[in-house]
């Protein structure tokens, strides 16, 4: 395990929260359902605000946990319902906007990511690109360096930074940890891990 990131490591970067999802698949609000006792975006909010970056912004649709609360700049997904694309583009965007060299790029849907994943990442982050790796697939959590702003406030449709992520190193991450609670049966997952 490499030694966690100092605070150095955190000042150059701005956190960018994707929180604006359309929840479909989940069939309500998602972020708002209950887990462990709060709503599924705090566990990962709470998180990362706990830790010192430059700054933080999350692109919020209708239906989140009060964000602002915990420091973040939230940016409204405009038009909403737009696909995830559009909400990195307009993280990205706004964090540029406030003078931002890098951005860690974390989705409020995964609330089993630990702190120390987050410390490995930025510790490990070279000035480019660096990623999550779960079973073999490459995801966020990420870090972007300012070289991929352009691309990443181009882009459109569903797959996100998908793209931009193809070929960069990474950071293993316990598949177990690197759950997405896209349905109701991924929540009750989570909720099985919390109580062990």
């Amino acid at each position: 395990m490499s030694p966690p990131a100092t605070e150095a490591h955190f000042t150059r970067l701005a956190l960018v929260l994707l929180a604006g999802g359309q929840s479909q698949r989940f069939g309500g609000p998602k972020l708002l359902a209950p887990l462990a006792g709060k709503p599924l975006a705090l566990h990962a909010a709470e998180m990362l605000a706990a830790l010192p970056f430059a700054n933080r912004y999350a692109v919020v649709g209708p239906h989140v946990p009060d964000l602002f609360a915990l420091g973040f700049q939230c940016v409204p997904l405009q038009p909403e319902g737009a696909p995830q694309a559009r909400s990195l583009a307009l993280g990205v965007a706004a964090a540029q906007a406030g003078g931002a060299r890098a951005v860690l790029v974390a989705l409020a849907d995964m609330p089993l990511v630990p702190e120390a994943h987050i410390h490995a990442l930025a510790a490990h982050f070279d000035g480019g690109r660096i990623a999550t790796s779960a079973d073999g697939i490459t995801m966020p959590p990420a870090i972007f360096g300012a070289q991929h702003f352009a691309a990443l406030t181009a882009l459109d449709g569903d797959r996100g930074g998908a793209a931009r992520l193809k070929g960069a190193p990474t950071v293993a991450l316990d598949p177990h940890l690197a759950l997405d609670v896209d349905r109701p049966e991924d929540l009750a997952r989570a909720a099985a891990l919390f109580g062990r």
